[in-house]
């Protein structure tokens, strides 16, 4: 009898033990959740009160517009490096989409034993790489490539440094990135939906491109955004290819300038003037609310998707 009474008095604790410790789980979670959301909430607000200065002396209007940026006559206009940046982010992933998902499809669907196992590890190797080896890489291989020999051939003329070059770079950083997701989220589809398509006489290809493609899209879709993430956001190998040029490029092949390194570039040496430090945390809040309009509309295409391809 005593016994009995024991072991209910220790299945008791077990259990108070498991639901104490469920319950700070649980609210270690929604703790860690609410302190996401806190600090971007504060990287927002810290940025829009150090952006306050230059907001109020110019019209955020007149800086979007204005091409001439020159902080030493009080010329604040981010134009050109707007225009920069939509010229990289453009031509990387239209160069980098198309291979990322037919190197996808390869790996996932076609590639088997070690020639898988090669190509997947030379694609990780590549993600890990520093971004800083490839734009030193891009200044040896790149620049003399694109000055000598892809601007004369389409007629144009490039030292080599420019928006085309960057492009080719972040094309080659990003692309990794989008293969390794849409490779998870092709292999992660279950077998029935090949055998179901194989079965009722589709080809291989017709497989893929009318039923795997389909229903790895979110995936796929997902992978997209991180690339395009990584490439609006890119620093260090802009700074090093683009050219710095402060002015509106009239040809891909001219150099220029992007957001970030339009901070980068001016944020170390013209931080003590405040009207243009205040200008330079400006730039740094419209990357912010550009890439956070741009996910959030993306999430919606995403959920519309998904329902779309489910039916």
């Amino acid at each position: 009898m005593g016994t009995t009474e024991t072991n209910r008095s220790d299945g008791s604790s077990r259990l108070d033990r498991r639901l104490l410790l469920e319950r700070l789980s649980s609210y270690w979670l929604v703790g860690a959740g609410f302190f996401a959301v806190a600090l971007f909430g504060l990287i927002v607000l810290t940025l829009v009160q150090q952006s306050i200065p230059i907001v109020s002396e110019y019209s955020l209007f007149q800086m979007m517009t204005s091409s001439n940026w020159d902080p030493a006559s009080d010329e604040f206009g981010f134009l050109p490096a707007i225009v920069g940046t939509i010229y990289v982010t453009v031509l990387s992933m239209a160069m980098g989409t198309p291979l990322a998902i037919l190197a996808a499809i390869y790996i996932a669907e076609y590639a088997e034993g070690r020639t898988k196992l090669i190509v997947s590890s030379f694609i990780d190797v590549l993600a890990a790489i520093p971004s800083v080896i490839f734009g030193l890489v891009g200044l040896i291989v790149v620049v003399p490539f694109v000055g000598d020999y892809l601007a004369p051939a389409v007629g144009a003329h490039s030292i080599g440094l420019g928006i085309v070059t960057v492009s080719l770079v972040m094309a080659i950083i990003v692309t990794p990135f989008m293969i390794s997701l849409s490779v998870e989220s092709l292999e992660a589809l279950p077998d029935e939906l090949r055998e179901s398509s194989l079965g009722v006489g589709a080809t291989k290809w017709e497989t893929i491109r009318t039923v795997l493609l389909r229903a790895a899209g979110p995936g796929i879709f997902s992978a997209i955004l991180l690339g395009f993430g990584r490439v609006f956001g890119a620093t260090i190998v802009p700074a090093m290819l683009i050219g710095g040029q402060t002015a509106i490029p009239e040809s891909p092949f001219d150099a220029g300038e992007t957001l970030p390194t339009l901070i980068v570039n001016d944020f170390g040496e013209l931080m003590s003037i405040p009207l243009t430090q205040s200008a330079l945390i400006l730039v740094g809040l419209t990357l912010l609310v550009v890439v956070w309009i741009f996910n959030f509309g993306a999430m919606l295409v995403r959920r519309r998707l998904q329902r779309r391809w489910q039916y």
